[in-house]
């Protein structure tokens, strides 16, 4: 190693994004905004989405073959779309439990078996790897669930957050350049209730995509994207290139 190999500046390669939220927010929606995509499908939700992908993998060695194929052979796909991250936990569980000889991922014990598997996601996100550097961005889409918080600063509060169990979350939201959760954008509105009165009502607005952290939801990104933005691929991509 000589000073010459230093590099004054980053690479930026494709990101590696999470989207996720409620059911029929339109996430399979926003994965086929993407450049070229092809869509890994591990839940058939698609729906009227006229898109390329692969058939419905029922298991994790189909998904490792899916990915294989795109490492090994010629394609113009520029984007992979797992749809969904939730309904993948469950396979690389099995595979866990298959190669072990186990009844369940319980079996060894309490939280171990959870832990062991992670091996198999770490192999699965290494593969994902391969395709980011061949220069294929990578979108897990994903359902939410609300958990409770236990700060050692504030009170106990709820918040959404990835539907996997705690350490794949973490391990996927590291590995991940943004956890973007998209919901609709909430106001309030001025109504006349009886008597005249003036009462104030909560409504549902636009389809928005947060991209930092509150209280309310977990949301990172490692390009300084301002915490709301608009529902359209493109423009995120175009603030990340900014950026």
């Amino acid at each position: 190693m000589s000073l010459s190999a230093i590099r004054k500046k980053t690479e930026l390669k494709p990101p590696k994004l999470i989207l996720y939220g409620g059911a029929g927010i339109g996430k399979s929606t926003f994965g086929s905004m993407l450049l070229k995509p092809i869509f890994l499908l591990t839940e058939d939700g698609l729906g009227k989405i006229q898109v390329d992908h692969f058939p419905l993998a029922t298991t994790f060695d189909e998904v490792m073959s899916n990915i294989t194929t795109l490492i090994e052979e010629d394609h113009e796909y520029r984007s992979l779309v797992i749809d969904s991250l939730d309904w993948l936990e469950p396979l690389w569980q099995a595979k866990y439990c298959q190669d072990n000889n186990l009844a369940s991922i319980e079996a060894p014990g309490y939280g171990k078996g959870y832990v062991e598997c992670l091996k198999y996601v770490r192999q699965y996100l290494d593969a994902l790897n391969v395709l980011r550097d061949k220069g294929m961005t990578i979108l897990h889409v994903c359902h939410n669930i609300v958990k409770r918080v236990e700060s050692p600063e504030i009170s106990p509060y709820d918040q959404n957050q990835i539907k996997l169990h705690a350490k794949a979350s973490a391990l996927v939201s590291e590995w991940s350049d943004c956890v973007f959760f998209t919901n609709y954008k909430l106001g309030e509105v001025k109504v006349k209730g009886k008597g005249g009165q003036m009462n104030t009502k909560a409504v549902s607005g636009e389809r928005v995509i947060y991209t930092e952290e509150r209280p309310a939801f977990h949301a990172k990104n490692r390009y300084g994207l301002d915490f709301e933005m608009p529902f359209d691929w493109k423009e995120i991509r175009n603030a990340i290139i900014a950026k």
